[in-house]
């Protein structure tokens, strides 16, 4: 294949992972602009109450389980794929979704749903909370998106029109990161 063929395949993978895969660079996007904006993302706390004799040991094999049922004996049924534990305080996951905590006290367990607004919903897929296709899915875009970039350098330093643009910018680039993320 000759240096035209391939630049012209190279613009078409690239072109083709960045809009296949825009709402997820955008979701990454908006979601960290606006957080270190300072604009809070709602949620919805509900207590649950609990019998007083109930228990879960954080550290059980079957903690996913234990917690369904506990949540089931009060009417909560929840898609939990996974259970957080630390410290005695136990998070349902995918929490991109409602989820309930249950932390251990002194008094016994408190516990508690949450149902997340849009922009917390979206925080949590940002992190890396979400469903776990959805996980295996940012995976796929986290690498799209190092194509992406690679790709984009490799096209721009192909052309001889744009290689030396291309070379200043990721000069400036690099610059900027560097002073602004360590040197500064």
């Amino acid at each position: 294949m000759n240096k035209v063929k391939t630049r012209n395949l190279l613009i078409l993978v690239h072109l083709f992972l960045a809009a296949f895969l825009a709402p997820s660079f955008l979701l990454v996007g908006i979601t960290g602009a606006l957080k270190l904006a300072g604009v809070e993302a709602s949620i919805e706390d509900i207590p649950i109450e609990l019998p007083a004799d109930t228990q879960i040991d954080p550290d059980s094999a079957t903690l996913k389980q234990d917690i369904g049922t506990v949540l089931a004996a009060q009417g909560i049924n929840l898609d939990i794929e996974s259970v957080r534990s630390r410290g005695g305080k136990m998070t349902t996951r995918p929490t991109s979704r409602t989820f309930a905590r249950i932390n251990e006290t002194p008094d016994g367990l408190e516990a508690s749903l949450h149902k997340p607004g849009f922009q917390y919903a979206m925080m949590e897929l940002h992190k890396g909370h979400g469903p776990a296709l959805f996980k295996t899915y940012q995976l796929i875009a986290g690498i799209a998106l190092f194509l992406v970039i690679v790709g984009g350098l490799v096209v721009g330093l192909m052309a001889r029109a744009y290689r030396r643009k291309t070379l200043v910018s990721l000069a400036i680039g690099t610059m900027a990161f560097w002073a602004l993320g360590f040197a500064i």
